[in-house]
């Protein structure tokens, strides 16, 4: 089992920069994959940005391109979402995962932080 922690969520001003974290506890020998989702009121919830645990690899939404930076620190089992630029959409619950697998669904899942951007 692999347990995940968010922090660093809070309310801000839009155009303001945040930065959350995750970090992992338990079988992280055994992450492969990691990364954030976020869910906003009535919205479904959508994958963010990944990456993968030896930082090969990166992906982003389009919505956050050019915007957000995922990073983790293996040797902290942790794993960065920054945030630059924040808008008002980008308002949601923000969860942390991880998988040992290459692709498919998350097996792990944070409690979720809250991220809110005002105008």
């Amino acid at each position: 089992q692999v347990q995940l922690v968010e922090s660093g969520g809070g309310l801000v001003q839009a155009g303001s920069s945040l930065k959350l974290s995750c970090t992992a506890s338990g079988r992280t020998f055994s992450i492969y994959r990691t990364g954030w989702f976020r869910q906003a009121p009535g919205k479904e919830r959508e994958s963010v940005a990944t990456i993968t645990w030896s930082g090969g690899g990166t992906y982003y939404a389009e919505s956050v391109k050019g915007r957000f930076t995922i990073s983790r620190d293996n040797a902290k089992n942790t794993v960065y979402l920054e945030m630059n630029a924040l808008k008002p959409e980008d308002t949601a619950v923000y969860y942390c995962v991880a998988d040992s697998t290459v692709w498919g669904e998350w097996r792990y899942w944070g409690q979720g932080t809250q991220v809110t951007v005002s105008s």
